[in-house]
């Protein structure tokens, strides 16, 4: 009941967790099917595991998971009797304990940075696909409830004042759609640094790499710089505010999920020729 409790208290938004769970003994003695171990981010446990070294293994390998992006909320480890693990079923050995891990952690935050049409946009979308929506715009009549009923929270302030009070991690997610270059460049400055694990900023190619390089001239890490999604989005021949959240979306999801981008039917085997008479 602890581990469910802690579990639940981390979608509601508390710490993250990993719970690992046996799910195949194998040949192991000690080893028991159904044998659950909660694994915070600092390492410390709720629960135990008989065989020693696979409980270190399971610690060691759910702490990877608290830092992997994408993000993986549910995998399957095969561990030997060292503790050694693979990922994939054929390169298991016969005897070796199956156990899964699940990620439980609050839902993926969506910052949008803008409020006009294609903040809008972008958070509308956003609360369809599970995103918890925090909208940022120092101008009253954009950044309101009545205009953003989506979001859970609304800040109407200077973009480096609403971030002080916003609590950046892996799962966070900051499209910067602002009314010009100059607020968006405020707001990349305040976010570098932050641990959000996904930034874009809207803009032609030409204003973005010239954003790029006012930061990189003041100092901040480029390999950090580099990582920012801009011009953002993909590339689907966007035109209104909608089809742009959609393009913007899109791209959050394939970071998130670890995708290609490539139409599926690109992987769709030729169809036969017709047998000739």
């Amino acid at each position: 009941m602890q581990i469910i409790k802690a579990s639940e208290a981390a979608l509601a938004g508390g710490e993250p967790v990993v719970v690992a769970t046996v799910t195949s003994a194998g040949s192991a003695g000690d080893v028991v099917a159904g044998e659950k171990l909660l694994v915070r981010p600092d390492g410390s446990t709720l629960g135990r595991f008989e065989r020693v070294a696979l409980e270190r293994a399971v610690i060691e390998a759910a702490r990877e998971v608290f830092d992997a992006f994408p993000r993986v909320p549910v995998e399957t480890l095969y561990f030997r009797d060292d503790g050694a693990a693979v990922t994939r079923w054929h390169q298991a050995r016969p005897g070796d304990a199956q156990v899964m891990l699940q990620l439980f952690e609050p839902p993926a935050r969506l910052v949008v940075v803008g409020a006009g049409h294609v903040g809008l946009a972008v958070a509308e979308i956003g609360e369809m696909l599970g995103f918890g929506v925090t909208v940022v715009d120092d101008r009253e009549e954009f950044a309101n409830a009545e205009r953003f009923p989506m979001a859970e929270a609304i800040h109407c302030a200077p973009t480096e004042d609403a971030f002080e009070r916003i609590a950046f991690d892996r799962s966070t997610f900051v499209v910067l759609v602002s009314r010009g270059h100059r607020q968006d460049e405020e707001a990349l400055r305040a976010v570098m640094g932050r641990g959000a694990g996904y930034v874009g900023m809207i803009g032609s190619k030409r204003r973005t790499a010239t954003v790029l390089e006012h930061l990189a001239a003041e100092g901040f890490d480029r390999a950090e710089l580099e990582r920012v999604a801009t011009p953002i989005g993909l590339d689907v021949g966007a035109e209104t505010p909608a089809e742009i959240a959609v393009s913007i979306l899109a791209e959050i999801t394939l970071v998130r999920r670890g995708g290609t981008g490539a139409r599926m039917s690109s992987e769709r085997p030729r169809m036969r020729s017709p047998a000739r008479g």
